[in-house]
């Protein structure tokens, strides 16, 4: 046989081959393509039930919507989610970038209870040109709406975390007000006397935020809370209670300062305090 017409027949049947092989990919392909359709109508029809529903749900929230906002007030705004949330105070648009790796990264329920008391309380506590200092800042929401009400402040927390508080001070105070926040590490305990001498720093108000959380520094916090909560300084601890610590370090605060409940709001409780001792006292026995 001629190896030329064996070739050319293998040829012929390949062409074949590919040919027959071709129409049964277009037809798979046709039935694909009507699966994929009906697939879509199928979506269709549920995403049309689904926007029925949410439509319905419209309805009934509008019903609950006060009773909702008042639940929902003093909620921690993010705790799965890295990235920016919006808050409105003093008038102005508040942005803050939070992060998940660390407690001091996050909004939590106390800062928003605060923020809400100090815009809404500004005949009993002004803050106008007053120097404000506060403890575990996080974020720096609270800082924040200090400085837009006047104040001159300085925002403290542990140095990992310093950097996303200051951005987050500057982006939302540069240009609205005529006072720039400082962000300054502070870790609690005996060594703030050396790095913040009675002498140099003196503060008309010490704010802190859901600084009682799970952590082992409580007595470092009591510390910390009377050394700068001097005569002449307001203290304003917001706290929501989680733990039984929790309890126990507040009959602590309410045993070492002159203390006031300003408010509740929700799980949150306000409180004011006073340093009982006078300033003789302190200067010969500090803090501790």
């Amino acid at each position: 046989m001629d190896p030329l017409c064996t070739s050319h027949q293998e040829e012929e049947k390949t062409v074949i081959m590919k040919e027959e092989k071709e129409t049964e990919d277009e037809k798979k392909d046709d039935e694909n393509d009507d699966d994929e359709e009906e697939d879509e109508d199928e979506k269709d029809d549920s995403e049309t039930t689904v926007i029925d529903g949410e439509e319905e749900l419209d309805d009934k929230s509008k019903e609950t919507e006060p009773q909702q906002q008042k639940e929902q007030a003093w909620a921690p705004t993010t705790y799965s989610k890295f990235g920016k949330e919006v808050f409105c105070y003093v008038g102005e648009e508040i942005s803050i970038f939070e992060a998940l790796d660390s407690y001091g990264a996050v909004i939590w329920p106390a800062a928003l209870a605060l923020c809400h008391y100090l815009e809404t309380n500004v005949e009993q506590l002004n803050l106008v040109d007053k120097a404000v200092l506060e403890l575990g800042a996080g974020p720096g929401l609270v800082s924040i709406v200090a400085t837009l009400l006047g104040a001159w402040v300085t925002a403290t927390d542990l140095p990992e975390i310093i950097g996303n508080l200051r951005a987050n001070l500057l982006r939302n105070t540069r240009g609205r007000w005529r006072n720039t926040p400082q962000a300054a590490a502070l870790s609690w305990g005996p060594d703030v006397e050396r790095i913040y001498p009675r002498s140099v720093y003196r503060y008309d108000y010490v704010l802190a935020a859901d600084v009682v959380y799970h952590h082992d520094y409580l007595e470092e916090l009591l510390f910390t809370m009377r050394y700068f909560c001097r005569p002449g300084t307001t203290l304003i601890w917001a706290n929501k209670v989680r733990f039984p610590t929790d309890l126990v370090f507040t009959e602590d605060f309410k045993n070492t300062f002159n203390t006031t409940l300003l408010a509740e709001m929700g799980e949150v409780k306000i409180f004011m305090a006073t340093c009982r001792e006078t300033e003789d006292h302190l200067q010969h026995h500090p803090a501790g």
